[in-house]
C-alpha cells in the first residue's frame, strides 16, 4: 500500500471570484461561484488537508485585491491554506501570514531576486513553497507571460537545499486541458530533488491522480497535487479525489 499523497483543492480569486484560466490566459477565463469561501468549507469539509488559493490579481498586478477573502477563507475553514499570486517581498508574504495563511508560495520574485527567497525560506520555516510553472521544461515567469530562458533542472537544484516547504511545479501545456499530467516532470524530479514535491497542471480524471500517487513506488512519493478545473467541471467528486490520491 503507497502512503499516498494531499490533494490540494484549488480557489483561483479574480475580482473575488472562484474562476480558471485556460494555460493562464487571462482572456479565457471561466467563472465558477463567487462565494469562495464556501467552496472551501465544502472541500475541507469532504476530508482535504490543504486549501491551495491563488491570487489571479495580485500576480498580475501585485495589488493584494482579495487578501480580504483569502482572511475569510483561512478563518472560516479548520485545514491550512496555501496562497501564492503576487507574493513578490516581505510585506506580502508576511500580511498572508498574518491573516492565517498556513504557507505562501514564491515564484517570479525567486528568480528574480534568490537571496530574497531563500532568506524568506530561512526565517519562516515550513511556512514557504517555490511555485515553478513551465513550458516543456522552460521556466516560465510573470504569469505565464514570458520564458525565464532557463530549465528546471536547473533552477529547481540552485533552491533545492534553500530549506523550502514545497516545490509546486506546473506544466503549463497541459494546465487546464484535462489531458493528464506530466508524469515523466515529476518522476525525474523526484529522482533528483531532496525537497517535497506538488504537481499541478493536467489532471482530468480519477486515473491521473492514481498515476501520481503511484509515483511513489519508484521513488519517494509526491507530497501532493493541486487539482482545479476537473472539480468544478464535474469529471469527479472531491471524495473520488482523495480517495484516488491515497490508492496509487
Amino acid at each position: 500500500m503507497i502512503a499516498g499523497m494531499d490533494l490540494y483543492p484549488a480557489i483561483d480569486l479574480r475580482g473575488g471570484q472562484c474562476v480558471r484560466l485556460y494555460q493562464g490566459d487571462f482572456a479565457q477565463e471561466t467563472v465558477y461561484g463567487d462565494d469562495p469561501v464556501a467552496q472551501a468549507r465544502q472541500f475541507a469539509d469532504a476530508g482535504a488537508s490543504w486549501i491551495h488559493v491563488v491570487d489571479l490579481d495580485a500576480a498580475r498586478t501585485g495589488e493584494p485585491v482579495n487578501r480580504p477573502v483569502i482572511a475569510a477563507l483561512a478563518a472560516a475553514i479548520g485545514v491550512p491554506v496555501q496562497t501564492g499570486g503576487g507574493v513578490r517581498n516581505d510585506e506580502a508574504a508576511e500580511a498572508l501570514l498574518g491573516v492565517g495563511v498556513a504557507r505562501v508560495v514564491v515564484g517570479t520574485a525567486a528568480l528574480d531576486d534568490p537571496d530574497w527567497a531563500c532568506s524568506l525560506a530561512a526565517r519562516y520555516p515550513g511556512q514557504v513553497a517555490l511555485g515553478l510553472d513551465v513550458r516543456g521544461r522552460e521556466v516560465a515567469v510573470r504569469g505565464w507571460v514570458e520564458g525565464s530562458g532557463r530549465q528546471l533542472a536547473e533552477v529547481a537544484a540552485q533552491f533545492d537545499e534553500a530549506g523550502f516547504a514545497a516545490l509546486i511545479v506546473t506544466q503549463i501545456n497541459v494546465d487546464g486541458a484535462g489531458t493528464g499530467p506530466d508524469i515523466d516532470l515529476y518522476a525525474e524530479l523526484l529522482d533528483t530533488l531532496e525537497t517535497d514535491l506538488i504537481a499541478s497542471g493536467g489532471v482530468g480524471t480519477a486515473d491521473h491522480l492514481r498515476a501520481l500517487a503511484a509515483l511513489g513506488a519508484q521513488s519517494r512519493p509526491l507530497m501532493g497535487a493541486i487539482v482545479g478545473k476537473a472539480l468544478y467541471e464535474g469529471a469527479f467528486t472531491i471524495d473520488e479525489a482523495l480517495a484516488a490520491a491515497q490508492t496509487g
